[in-house]
């Protein structure tokens, strides 16, 4: 049997980052082999994950960074909000953002494929790792990259919402420009917006809204007995409270509620003497769409009390 010292403990504690006692048994385990001590606690590792897989994570951080012309905007999740502050976390999420521009890999699976930036292992063995080390259900939901242009970004508070917007423009150079970028991303970021302008609406959502609508005058004793030509027309004149509410270009500015924001954006462009286009944004609210487990604390209390 191989003789385990202190130092080769503390050895593998630095390269994996998990606890002196976990280190311990794997180099026993592993005879003194430090590799094979290593690829033990991995498996370990994704043993843990595995347990942890039914589990919800809906908190977490929005983070972006940039590389030259290009910018890189992520979620990541934890279980709760206190592992999202962790700086170990937060690092973790630096390290996936510097691998995404680094790569710039396609979707997840590619980027979980790739070598973690400044490690020998995957974006995935150090995902296994680091649940290991956090004891926390952590996923990596979804990146977008965004290149070239005048780009602003937003982030709100401490990650939990990141807004990256991309501008064609001649005049990112004057002065009221950045002033004028960053007010649209202050825009995005208030208000959650699925479209930018009416010509990215789909025609099914556009249909489906239309047969809403008209239901909704269907049933109003008030309108249904209307010839089909005005309800058709009642349908065309509600369908642009729909663009307003789901297009950005079409919904009211934030600072200015007598001004739509596409006006507001032609209106910097006359004042700057340039062209101002808004090509595409980016808006990643963390934990959107997740469905959050509802505890009941009385029942909990049970639970721990009876060792269940």
């Amino acid at each position: 049997m191989a003789n385990i010292t202190a130092k080769d403990v503390a050895a593998l504690r630095a390269k994996t980052g998990l606890g002196m006692m976990d280190c311990k048994k794997a180099l026993v385990e592993a005879d003194g082999d430090m590799e094979a001590a290593v690829k033990i606690l991995r498996e370990k590792g994704l043993a843990t994950a595995a347990k942890k897989e039914s589990r919800i994570a809906a908190d977490g951080i929005v983070k972006i960074a940039n590389k030259d012309d290009v910018y890189a905007i992520i979620e990541v999740n934890s279980e709760t909000d206190f592992v999202a502050k962790n700086a170990s976390f937060q690092e973790f999420v630096d390290g996936l953002l510097a691998t995404i521009l680094a790569n710039k890999p396609a979707d997840i699976n590619a980027l979980m494929a790739l070598k973690y930036e400044g490690s020998d292992a995957t974006v995935e063995a150090t995902l296994v790792e680091k649940i290991a080390i956090i004891g926390e259900k952590l996923t990596i939901r979804r990146f977008a990259l965004i290149e070239g242009g005048a780009v602003a970004t937003y982030v709100h508070g401490n990650g939990s919402i990141g807004v990256v917007v991309k501008f064609d423009t001649d005049v990112a150079g004057k002065d009221g420009f950045d002033v004028f970028a960053k007010n649209i991303a202050l825009q995005i970021g208030a208000y959650p917006t699925p479209y930018l302008d009416r010509t990215q609406v789909p025609a099914s959502v556009l249909e489906e809204e239309k047969n809403i609508l008209l239901a909704q005058i269907a049933n109003d004793p008030a309108n249904a007995k209307k010839p089909d030509a005005i309800k058709a027309k009642m349908v065309e004149g509600r369908i642009n409270k729909f663009y307003d509410n789901n297009c950005l270009v079409d919904m009211t500015y934030v600072k200015d509620e007598d001004m739509k924001v596409g006006k507001y954006v032609d209106s910097v462009a006359k004042e700057l003497g340039g062209k101002i286009a808004i090509v595409e944004f980016v808006r990643f609210e963390k934990g959107e769409g997740i469905q959050k487990r509802e505890e009941n604390f009385a029942e909990e209390i049970a639970k721990m009390t009876s060792g269940q």
